[in-house]
């Protein structure tokens, strides 16, 4: 018997609360001590199309969502029919017998099929018909055999949370009673996959951008600015939540050009400002990043990627943004390009981005992708690390009294000039999106113009030093070296192990810092590695260009995923078998 150790999937229709009875699982599996990593599929439609939601569920940490699916509820006839080649040879199969059928032939014999009426049994437990996704908690219950309790809880912390009628909550509860004793007397023996509660070690659970905002909150900003754009929207959310306890100023802008804009204002008044959007927010505020790059102000960007080009597959996910991020603006300025990897990261490094943004006086964009930002994953407390905020070269007004000739852009050694904040007594300046000279008024001289270039790249050469380099993780004297970015780094954390377990020595280099890029350190994994691939989803490999840009050296092989969804475990580890 599996105990604790299981991968659960629920499909059907949008409207059918695939999503909202799939966080309530994943929640239930936090209680219940265990680890979870989920992860949801929706088209981008209003009403109708196929959602998923599967949760992968362990007593050791889950670095990325698991196949084969053990547990699969399919609500309509298409879950049944998209999902069944996904399902482990001992798979259950919870169908809905209202709307689908299995077929003679369509699963193996050893899957156990159980036919549940899942509209009828709400019906018949004083829901609406909508419940029939408590019916199927219920009955995942019966199937893992974990009793009610943790069921109950979560039904009734859910409807609490949306401020239901308390009859809503009772009658949800009555369903999902009614599909676990259904359940449970359908079934001739225990199944293989079981779910044991055990004491709670304080886990909690989180997206991504959920994780970004909170840690974006603790470093300290205290203005956001966003026009909605999936998947970056619920970085929004969650700020618009915590403005009244955190006292910050949230503004949804009227599109991704004002958001921007209102994100350096409030920069070059002093404060730590963001903004967030997808791909196509990001094509409407190159201008302005541009702009911020030549006036030295500090501003984060979080750039949530989707697939493209153009509005492209607004819920899937890709990493198909990096060289446009890397060059987005007209002409050159320095900036920091970042990627986090998981929700730790994700909470850590932007705390960074702040830090990085105000003492380099730039740009600093943060790469998450809709696999990261939207999928849950349970983290404990002490992993999330927090930083010492560091506001950079702030004048104060008694240094500008001692100092009356104030050179705003004055060139410095690493390129960095003191900023003087406005309203500052001494601190006047012109604040200049055109070339200028270092007291901000335009300026085309030749020398000058180019005295000014070298003044904002020494920049760059500094935050180069001080950017930590990438470790590699996983087994020494590997037979591959696998280098990544981003959201690819959950997956390949569990080929690696897989691998491992099949006798395979494979270690992996992740790019978090991906500009300035960490040439040198890249370069010496090169060189004592045996062969190297890059992972990346997207179909050029952009990550393997911009290395070549900045090396001159290639890998031996490129692992490209591009059709909307992430890699998986078990497609890595099938591929990179191939390669050695």
């Amino acid at each position: 018997m599996d105990e604790n150790n299981f991968n659960w999937k629920i499909g059907g229709e949008a409207g059918y609360g695939i999503l909202s009875i799939g966080a309530m699982f994943s929640r239930a599996m936090l209680r219940a001590g265990q680890c979870v990593f989920d992860y949801a599929e929706y088209p981008s439609l209003i009403r109708g199309g196929h959602n998923t939601y599967e949760v992968s569920v362990s007593p050791k940490p889950v670095y990325a969502v698991r196949r084969p699916i053990h547990v699969l509820v399919a609500l309509n006839q298409q879950a049944v029919d998209r999902h069944v080649d996904e399902l482990a040879d001992d798979a259950f199969i919870l169908f809905n017998t209202d709307n689908a059928k299995v077929g003679e032939g369509v699963c193996k014999p050893s899957q156990t099929v159980i036919g549940i009426p899942f509209e009828e049994l709400a019906l018949k437990s004083g829901a609406e018909r909508v419940s029939r996704n408590t019916v199927a908690l219920g009955a995942s219950f019966g199937i893992l055999g974990a009793g009610m309790q943790l069921a109950k809880e979560v039904i009734e912390l859910n409807f609490s949370l949306k401020k239901k009628d308390a009859q809503v909550a009772v009658v949800n509860v009555a369903a999902a009673q009614a599909g676990y004793d259904f359940v449970k007397k359908q079934l001739k023996k225990p199944g293989r996959y079981s779910l044991r509660i055990q004491s709670k070690p304080g886990r909690i659970i989180l997206a991504g951008n959920d994780a970004l905002a909170w840690g974006a909150i603790k470093a300290g900003c205290n203005f956001f600015s966003a026009y909605p754009m999936t998947p970056a929207t619920s970085i929004l959310h969650t700020f618009a939540a915590q403005a009244p306890k955190y006292n910050l100023v949230v503004k949804h802008t009227e599109d991704e050009i004002s958001a921007i804009g209102c994100a350096i204002g409030a920069g070059y008044c002093g404060v730590r400002s963001m903004t967030a959007t997808s791909g196509g927010g990001f094509a409407l505020m190159t201008e302005s990043l541009g702009m911020a790059g030549m006036v030295e102000v500090p501003v984060v960007i979080v750039e949530s990627m989707r697939p493209g080009p153009s509005t492209g597959m607004p819920t899937w996910t890709g990493q198909e943004d990096l060289k446009f991020i890397l060059s987005a603006s007209q002409s050159e300025f320095p900036r920091i390009v970042m990627a986090p990897g998981d929700v730790e990261q994700s909470y850590q490094y932007i705390q960074s981005a702040f830090n990085l943004a105000e003492k380099y006086q730039s740009p600093v964009v943060v790469i998450m992708d809709k696999y990261i930002s939207a999928s849950h994953k349970s983290v404990d407390p002490s992993d999330l690390k927090n930083i010492k905020i560091e506001r950079g070269q702030v004048v104060t007004e008694n240094e500008l009294a001692d100092s009356p000739d104030y050179l705003r852009y004055v060139d410095t050694a690493d390129g960095v000039s003191p900023r003087a904040l406005p309203g500052m007594k001494g601190g006047m300046h012109v604040a200049n999106s055109d070339e200028h000279n270092e007291r901000g008024f335009s300026e085309e001289d030749a020398a000058e113009r180019a005295r000014m270039m070298d003044k904002r790249y020494k920049k760059q050469a500094a935050m180069a030093k001080e950017i930590p380099a990438p470790e590699i993780e996983g087994e020494s004297h590997a037979e591959l070296t696998l280098i990544t970015w981003g959201s690819t780094r959950g997956a390949i954390q569990e080929a690696v192990a897989m691998l491992r377990d099949q006798g395979h020595k494979i270690n992996f280099l992740q790019i978090a810092y991906v500009s300035p890029f960490p040439a040198e350190k890249v370069k010496d994994v090169f060189k004592h590695a045996k062969k190297v691939a890059i992972v990346e989803n997207n179909k050029t490999g952009q990550l393997a260009g911009w290395l070549r840009e900045q090396t001159g050296l290639s890998p031996d092989f490129k692992i490209l995923k591009y059709d909307g969804r992430p890699f998986f475990a078990h497609e890595l580890v099938a591929t990179i078998k191939e390669l050695l």
